[in-house]
């Protein structure tokens, strides 16, 4: 490199001083000063540290990077002295040492900033990387180099609903100084340090990272070059931009620090114009040419330099690191010294076209080490021209990009592949069926899908944890992998769900019999923590073009068939029948309703009265729920009850109709009387029932003395005897009634019925209706009657029709009852008829 530069290195001009490049603004602060007030002081002068002074020397430095050491948890340690947070010691060079060896020395340090004193150690000023920058200007350089470069790792993304302090926690643990902040996966804004530093100074309350994060976010592509990057930060007055790749998709934060970083503090710019042997000012400055000499040799990129026939004349330092080739080795050939022979000639032939008529060339290229390790570089590739404007030499600078190369395969990876098991995922499998449907209807060949669930999965998530329901899908996953041919497809599309692609279906019976082999796949145990597990699966089919011509349509059918066959009773397959179909589309239709009804709280509350068949006077009433969709009309208990249960909606639907119910009595549209109201099981076992049940009295006001439970036998379940017990006793002793609703269809035993707080049995409508000419009717009755009598509980019966019912009833013992013969269930409001 020596033979390049020499020549230039007695041009004989004086290379500056620091103390001519250093910023006189010295901004200080005494040692006891809160940190509030430092930050405030930086706001005002419009600087990024400040020097801590204790009498008349300098004990350390506080920047904006040290703001990310304080807890930002609360105000009080915005009080705490600089002392304890500041960073020392200060080092500091004397005015009149040369910019090359400041350069130097900020490298060696890993520092940003060098504190210039005189010859009696008194401070001058601070000198900045940027100052050296500014000085030796590096537009040539920015404008070979893109802004992909420079971006090494993924931003650090943060959740906009975070706090302060742990976005703080997350940056200092990354050693960023900045940070996207982003909400529903939409990035909304950047938090830096001179964010922190801002918000120390003017706030005095708590903030979310969205209310602190600098909004808009300006954004670059990859392929911008590094000096369009900067006058894009210098006209909008910013530090930070985010950077997308080409899919628009965010990878990367630039800053100047990056920028600065990437060029090596400046010193490639000495290589520019040590290679271009054209700038004015490097022909006047031998201490510059030495300086470009030691950023030849420190730089990080392996730099090679060839005559215009294309031989290489000098190589540095990391060119032997990177190649393996030594200088002597190196120099006097030629750079197809490296070539991998990936590259078809007319690669090069078109690198050497663009070189020559552009006088530039920079792209990834594949070239191989000494030890013949083929690996991908980054390479730019200048042409040197002479006095005249004649090529005389070509500049080549390159890094090796293997890092960047693995990042990228695993973010595909990521992308493409289910991390769990190794298959792929929902987008892979999507990608890969689109091909399959296309290549189907060109060859006019059938094609199917399977969707494969596998059967109370979730009892082993729920019995040995996720780690152990984790090794029972990748054993699944293997097992299916090992029962598909070649060129099938097998994906993990979430949770326990799996589908298989066949591109090319000859039979149906070939689909049965891998159907029936993946079932099979199935018998033998899978061993987890010591224990077999059995699990089945339940699959779906779908062909194509019978069942459906798009993706989604296969994927929906394949779906509903699997439900068939897990309602036929599992570990089994189906094949998808256009009936089934309609009926789930039916259920989803009412699903959809529910939920928006549930959603705006259409569903209504009536009232049924409950009398005494002696007298007929009003002792209570049972609360009854009804929805009328204006899609659906007037759909039936019986049919929205259940699916509420199914989809996990029955806790929030029994919660509108109490908040109605306490509403009415609160507002006494309902006559003084017990309101009973239904209970499912699902409520019962949910470990927060009863606490939510007295949250809602104690909102509206209403006693738990008005409010009667009523219970399905369905809820006595054995296995949770005892734990019921001690609810229903906790109830009863807080105040509420509680009744056996639907008596005589259930399974509870006398024995335990006995133990219960309870204070009524309903009898079943279904034993009323054929009262009293049913003799087997009669019987369960009067048993169901002396029963209740014998356990000192009040008896009603439901469903009452007719006199003759009344009468009987009536004659058997039972004084109360509720049915259409006195009214059915109406508005609250007409109940006050009840009471004149």
């Amino acid at each position: 490199m020596q033979d390049i530069l020499g020549p230039l290195l007695n041009l004989g001009h004086t290379e500056p001083t620091v103390a001519e490049l250093a910023s006189r603004n010295l901004i200080t602060c005494p040692p006891h000063t809160p940190i509030r007030d430092v930050a405030q002081m930086m706001q005002t002068h419009q600087v990024s540290c400040i020097l801590v002074k204790e009498h008349e020397d300098i004990v350390g430095i506080w920047t904006e990077a040290d703001a990310k050491s304080i807890d930002f948890d609360s105000a009080q340690n915005y009080e705490t002295p600089v002392s304890e947070l500041m960073s020392y010691p200060v080092i500091q060079v004397q005015g009149d040492m040369l910019l090359n060896d400041a350069a130097s020395l900020m490298l060696q340090k890993q520092i940003r900033r060098l504190l210039v004193t005189d010859k009696q150690n008194r401070p001058l000023g601070l000198l900045t990387q940027t100052d050296i920058v500014k000085q030796q200007r590096i537009e040539f350089y920015l404008a070979l180099r893109d802004v992909g470069s420079t971006i090494n790792r993924p931003p650090l993304v943060l959740n906009a609903s975070q706090s302060l302090a742990e976005g703080v926690a997350a940056m200092r643990k990354q050693r960023v100084d900045a940070a996207l902040v982003e909400t529903d996966g939409q990035a909304k804004g950047i938090v830096t340090e001179r964010d922190l530093v801002k918000f120390i100074a003017t706030a005095s309350a708590k903030v979310s990272l969205s209310e602190l994060a600098l909004k808009p976010i300006l954004t670059v592509k990859k392929s911008c070059t590094l000096l369009q990057a900067v006058e894009i930060l210098k006209e909008n007055k910013f530090r930070h931009l985010a950077v997308c790749d080409e899919q628009d998709q965010l990878c990367g934060l630039l800053s100047f620090s990056d920028i600065l970083l990437n060029v090596e503090h400046t010193y490639v710019e000495q290589l520019k114009q040590a290679l271009r042997a054209r700038d004015a000012a490097l022909r006047t400055s031998t201490d510059y040419l030495r300086l470009a000499q030691k950023v030849i040799d420190a730089s990080l990129d392996g730099i090679m330099i060839t005559d215009v026939n294309g031989v290489i004349e000098s190589v540095n330092p990391s060119f032997t690191l990177l190649t393996g080739y030594s200088a002597d080795e190196a120099v006097g050939q030629k750079p197809d010294l490296l070539s991998s022979g990936l590259h078809e000639p007319r690669f090069y032939k078109n690198m050497w076209e663009t070189l020559l008529s552009q006088g530039l060339w920079q792209g990834e290229i594949w070239n191989k080490r000494k030890n013949g390790e083929v690996y991908p570089q980054w390479l730019s590739i200048t042409a040197i021209r002479g006095e005249q404007g004649e090529i005389c030499q070509f500049a080549g600078i390159f890094s090796d990009i293997s890092e960047r190369k693995r990042q990228e395969k695993q973010i595909h990876q990521l992308a493409y592949i289910d991390e769990l098991t190794g298959l792929a995922n929902r987008r892979l499998f999507m990608d890969r069926l689109h091909l399959a449907i296309a290549n189907a209807h060109r060859h006019h060949h059938n094609m199917a899908v399977l969707f494969l669930d596998l059967d109370l999965f979730k009892r082993i998530n729920d019995t040995l944890g996720h780690q152990a329901g984790d090794h029972a899908l990748k054993e699944v996953a293997h097992r299916l992998m090992s029962t598909v041919r070649e060129g099938e497809s097998v994906a993990r599309i979430g949770g326990d769900e799996f589908t298989i692609l066949i591109p090319e279906v000859d039979k149906a019976t070939s689909l049965e019999c891998l159907a029936k082999r993946l079932v099979a796949k199935f018998d033998a145990p899978i061993r987890i923590k010591g224990q077999d597990f059995f699990l089945t699966t339940s699959i779906g089919i779908s062909l194509f073009p019978k069942d459906g011509q798009s993706s989604e349509q296969l994927i929906k059918h394949a779906d509903l068939a699997m439900y068939q066959a897990k309602n036929a009773g599992r570990n089994q397959f189906c094949f998808y029948q256009a009936s089934t179909g309609q009926q789930t589309a039916d259920e989803l239709r009412l699903e959809q309703g529910l939920r928006l009804a549930l959603q705006h709280q259409t569903l209504r509350v009536l009232y049924q009265p409950k009398v005494d068949l002696r007298t007929g006077q009003l002792i209570g009433v049972e609360a009854l729920v009804r929805w009328h969709d204006p899609g659906l009309g007037q759909v039936s208990p019986q049919d929205f009850i259940p699916l509420a249960e199914k989809l996990g909606l029955i806790g929030l639907l029994s919660e509108q109709v109490l908040i109605r119910v306490c509403d009415d009595i609160r507002t006494k549209r309902l006559p003084e009387v017990p309101v009973s109201i239904n209970i499912s099981v699902l409520q019962l076992i949910a470990p927060d029932f009863c606490e939510r049940l007295l949250a809602i009295l104690e909102q509206t006001q209403v006693s738990a003395e008005q409010i009667e439970l009523e219970l399905t036998e369905s809820c006595l379940i054995p296995e949770q005897a005892e734990t019921t017990l001690g609810l229903l006793t906790h109830l009863r002793n807080l105040g509420f009634r509680l009744s056996i609703d639907d008596f005589g269809t259930g399974y509870s035993s006398l024995s335990y019925l006995r133990r219960l707080p309870i204070n009524t049995l309903k009898i079943d409508r279904s034993f009323i209706c054929e009262l009293p000419d049913n003799n087997e009717d009669s019987q369960i009755t009067l048993a169901i009657i002396a029963m209740a009598k014998a356990l000192n509980l009040d008896v009603i019966a439901e469903g009452i029709e007719s006199q003759a019912q009344r009468d009987f009833l009536l004659g058997s013992g039972c004084h109360c009852g509720q049915g259409y013969l006195y009214s059915p269930a109406v508005e609250a409001e007409k109940l006050q008829a009840w009471t004149t």
